[in-house]
């Protein structure tokens, strides 16, 4: 069972730490909340998530769903159409001293169903859990599977609060707001590259 819990720990933490849209999300609001408590919302969220897309990835219930033509039209054409919105929200924002300006307007509801959208209308990020996650639980039964998957969902967690904070401690630094700017510029280009590499799985599909 502790070789099962590794294998989950380091599996799911090379899976997390390239930059991807969820990732400079959490990071975003991070450094744009005037505290680090009101990046709850975000974090929560998007653990929550990811939560739930491993639980389903190692029971087999994403392969089913993605296995129908309907639903991963459905899902590849919302993802593109939320991070299209998303990058030209993030690409005009102009935050204030310490980003809060920008932080007002991204309420925790906003931040629930932002944080929601990133990881659940992203088919790329779906199929890695299903691909890899999903696929490498098959090597376990009963309580070491369990162990497995309690591992990656651990790591989740513990990288969206480190992210936050992350964030948090860049957005205290960045006085004049310069960097949050360049920050936004780059988070922008990130969910337009994600955006067009769903649209063209939307095409190929």
């Amino acid at each position: 069972m502790t070789l099962a819990f590794i294998h989950g720990f380091i599996l799911a933490f090379g899976l997390i730490l390239p930059l991807g849209v969820q990732n400079v999300f959490v990071f975003n609001q991070g450094a744009l909340q005037p505290r680090l408590v009101n990046a709850l919302p975000v974090v929560i969220t998007a653990a929550i998530c990811d939560t739930l897309l491993i639980t389903l990835a190692v029971m087999g219930v994403t392969v089913v769903v993605l296995g129908s033509f309907w639903l991963k039209t459905l899902l590849l054409g919302a993802g593109f159409l939320f991070l299209i919105y998303m990058a030209w929200t993030t690409w005009n924002s102009k935050p204030g001293i310490n980003g809060q300006e920008t932080a007002h307007r991204f309420t925790p509801t906003k931040q629930i169903v932002f944080a929601a959208s990133v990881s659940l209308l992203n088919p790329h990020a779906i199929m890695d859990t299903i691909g890899v996650i999903g696929t490498s639980s098959l090597n376990y039964e009963g309580l070491e599977k369990v162990a497995f998957a309690g591992a990656t969902i651990l790591v989740s967690w513990l990288w969206f609060f480190g992210l936050a904070v992350a964030g948090r401690v860049t957005g205290v630094l960045d006085k004049s707001g310069r960097f949050m700017v360049l920050l936004n510029k780059v988070s922008a280009l990130v969910m337009l590259g994600a955006a067009i590499y769903i649209g063209l799985s939307l095409i190929n599909n």
